[in-house]
């Protein structure tokens, strides 16, 4: 990645709107000049722009996610639990020093080593929160009471780049491929539930086993343009940090992404 700070402005819109929470846009790039902030904290970048610095829709280089550090560290932490313990406070099996949650439909396994064992391509927007879900996760049960991210405790300053990192570009695969949601309930064990705020579907998946997500969409209709929101069940943050939602739900845009060119 480029270190010229003019290079980097000449990418961005200049607004000097603040959301990046830099004065200006120049300062903004400075930082990202410095790998101070990524390139994905400007919520108005495209994302040719982004794949251009070496990242993608769920890339967050300045939180210190996918990097073996992060990911050791973790694993360190795994090593010393209570397996026995996190089975029963997460409400899910164990047996062969294994831990087996249901990621997305599909079973998924680590043990106290920290190595894993899936149906599903490991990646690390997926490892990290599984981690963190295990360590830190209370095994709440979701309340069914449904609200955007940024009405999450924790939401609050994540709820732009939300938006403009993961529902729009999720609304874009929607939008160009018709079977998406299809495929959601076929692929990912999804499931269709009543028509929420009025919406044309509304879909519910299981990222993890306590940590549902609703999908709304909206048809274009009478020349309104289509519309698609994530809603999240108010307990979310008592089972998973909000750094491991971002990551895991930008995460899944990529895959849904992928799955969606590959169809095409």
């Amino acid at each position: 990645m480029t270190t010229n700070p003019m290079e980097i402005l000449k990418h961005l819109n200049k607004s000097n709107c603040g959301e990046c929470s830099e004065k200006t846009c120049l300062a903004f790039a400075a930082a990202v000049a410095r790998e101070q902030k990524s390139i994905t904290q400007c919520p108005y970048v495209e994302e040719e722009i982004v794949q251009q610095f070496g990242g993608d829709s769920g890339n967050l280089k300045s939180s210190g996610w996918e990097t073996e550090e992060v990911l050791n560290r973790l694993k360190d932490r795994l090593s010393k639990i209570d397996f026995a313990e996190a089975s029963k406070r997460l409400d899910v099996p164990l047996r062969d020093d294994k831990l087996t949650l249901t990621v997305l439909g599909k079973k998924f396994s680590v043990d106290s080593k920290g190595t894993f064992f899936s149906e599903i391509h490991i990646h690390s927007w997926l490892t990290l929160p599984v981690l963190n879900y295990i360590l830190d996760g209370k095994g709440v049960e979701p309340s069914g009471n449904w609200v955007p991210l940024r009405e999450l405790k924790g939401g609050k300053d994540w709820g732009r780049f939300f938006e403009h990192r993961c529902e729009k570009p999720m609304k874009k695969v929607a939008d160009t491929h018709p079977d998406f949601f299809a495929d959601m309930l076929h692929i990912f064990s999804g499931r269709q539930v009543d028509r929420h705020y009025e919406s044309d579907i509304s879909l519910v998946l299981y990222p993890l086993p306590k940590l549902p997500i609703l999908i709304c969409y909206w048809r274009p209709e009478d020349g309104l343009e289509s519309d698609l929101h994530l809603f999240f069940d108010t307990t979310a943050e008592d089972n998973l940090n909000m750094d491991s939602i971002y990551s895991l739900m930008t995460g899944m845009l990529v895959m849904f992404e992928k799955i969606a060119r590959r169809h095409n």
